[in-house]
């Protein structure tokens, strides 16, 4: 490596996944210690079994081997005399950074990231060239420490553009302003504050907001004129959310049961919504609005505050199975009657269950068919769904295949936990009964990515066609 052309080198050294390697570097060779210190960016973070071994060497004193070096004063020699810093990520990993204190009874501060007297060494001499900025912090070491990193970050990096906090107790007291600050995200956070005001006022030019599971805001307010992207997940209950952004594009937005929720985003065009029930929803024109993903205890009232987007082509439903409130019915011609000009529709387990159950009922009733028009619209559908009786899933096809003349693809995820040989049979069922349609089938499983086969060919069943539904 010493033979390479020295940006190159940096360039290579930047992208090490862990920085503890680029202090392995400065002891191999010159020519790698005068690089080490031309990085651009940096990345040390503490592992589970790192964490697990220091523990154990420290509460043994006759252990072979010393102690492990001390998380922060590894990350403060790799800093030090570094001149070209732009970006820097220091934390614990993701599986340790959320344990609770009970879990790992740690009362030290050794990885107490946000800990003002520990950044004070490194921040003020980086500061200004900074660009990036990432602490993920201890949660058992910092959730009952009050921190006033805010206001230290915003004293020193006055060229952030990006920054990240996690697993911390925050104050905004001192809070100063940082026009160039475009991305901000606070995961599993605590603010002491009444709303966001502080952060509304000091943070002028967000433009991709993720508030995930912050805690302890009451009657929380987005006001932010450039803001395009925003993740809320409000792990609480506050009495009411507010979000006046008339830029935003782009909002995924999950709560319980606030007892008001305000939109004020006449710009949005991707909206995802999951809500359990909300007393007073105020949803002004979204002209628009063209892709909308609702899931919600009552489907059939939440649809109801969108009815003016006429816009929306993509649409993408569920019931929350853990609401107490109860969607007391939902069939395909509701979700025309909101949206009429919908081209791809995605369906929820849960929805699909409650449709499946109600088309049963009409498909062995002799009046059930009357009144059903033709949908020509829709172009592709996508079902997240249980087959437990074939004959009680299969009705649900039927109707949607016979009514929408224009379907083109028609795709099936089936719960994991199913008979492979019940799933194969409904998948193959389906392809040999209408043919025309372009079918795609996959598995999906809660807290898991879906995965999709790539066709049903493969699928080879013993059955005779005549005995399907039509």
């Amino acid at each position: 490596m010493e033979d390479l052309p020295p940006p190159l080198l940096i360039d290579i050294l930047s992208r090490l996944p862990d920085s503890a390697d680029l202090a392995r570097c400065r002891l191999v060779s010159k020519t790698l210690n005068a690089s080490s210190y031309e990085v651009h960016s940096l990345s040390h973070f503490c592992t589970c079994s790192r964490y697990r071994k220091y523990r154990s060497r420290n509460d043994n004193p006759l252990a072979p081997s010393p102690p492990s070096p001390p998380f922060k004063s590894v990350f403060c020699n790799l800093v030090r005399n570094s001149r070209r810093l732009e970006s820097v990520a220091i934390g614990v990993d993701k599986s340790l950074g959320r344990k609770s204190y009970d879990e790992v009874e740690d009362d030290g501060d050794d990885l107490y990231l946000t800990d003002v007297t520990f950044m004070a060494e490194w921040i003020p001499a980086i500061g200004g060239g900074l660009r990036s900025l990432s602490i993920s912090d201890f949660w058992s070491q910092s959730s009952w420490r009050r921190s006033n990193a805010l206001a230290l970050i915003s004293s020193c990096c006055y060229n952030l553009v990006e920054l990240e906090l996690k697993n911390a107790w925050l104050s905004v007291d001192g809070l100063k302003i940082m026009p160039k600050l475009t991305n901000f995200t606070l995961e599993y956070v605590r603010l002491d504050d009444e709303d966001l005001n502080k952060v509304n006022g000091c943070f002028p030019g967000l433009e991709v907001l993720n508030l995930v599971g912050v805690g302890g805001l009451n009657e929380p307010k987005i006001d932010l004129m450039n803001l395009k992207i925003c993740h809320w997940t409000v792990s609480n209950a506050p009495t009411s959310l507010t979000i006046l952004a008339p830029n935003l594009v782009e909002l995924k937005l999950e709560c319980v049961r606030p007892r008001s929720l305000v939109l004020e985003t006449p710009s949005l065009s991707d909206l995802h919504l999951t809500i359990e029930k909300a007393d007073n929803l105020k949803v002004k024109d979204i002209p628009s609005l063209t892709s909308l993903q609702l899931a919600a205890g009552d489907l059939h009232s939440l649809m109801g505050m969108f009815r003016s987007s006429r816009a929306v082509k993509t649409l993408a439903v569920d019931i929350l199975k853990s609401s107490e409130w109860v969607t007391p019915m939902l069939k395909l011609d509701m979700f025309f009657d909101y949206f009429p000009n919908v081209i791809f529709l995605e369906l929820g387990n849960a929805a699909w269950s409650k449709m499946a159950s109600l088309e049963i009922e009409a498909f062995f009733s002799p009046e059930g068919y009357e009144h059903r028009v033709e949908i020509n619209g829709l172009k592709e559908i996508t079902a997240r769904l249980v087959v437990d009786d074939i004959g009680t899933d299969l009705p649900l096809v039927a109707s949607i295949v016979r009514r929408c003349a224009n379907l083109s693809g028609f795709g099936l995820l089936i719960h994991r936990e199913v008979d492979p040989s019940v799933a194969s049979k409904f998948i193959w069922k389906c392809c040999a009964r209408w043919p025309r349609v372009r079918w795609r089938w996959g598995i999906w499983k809660e807290g898991t990515q879906d995965s999709w086969h790539v066709n049903c060919n493969c699928l080879k069943h013993e059955e005779n066609s005549s005995a399907e539904v039509d």
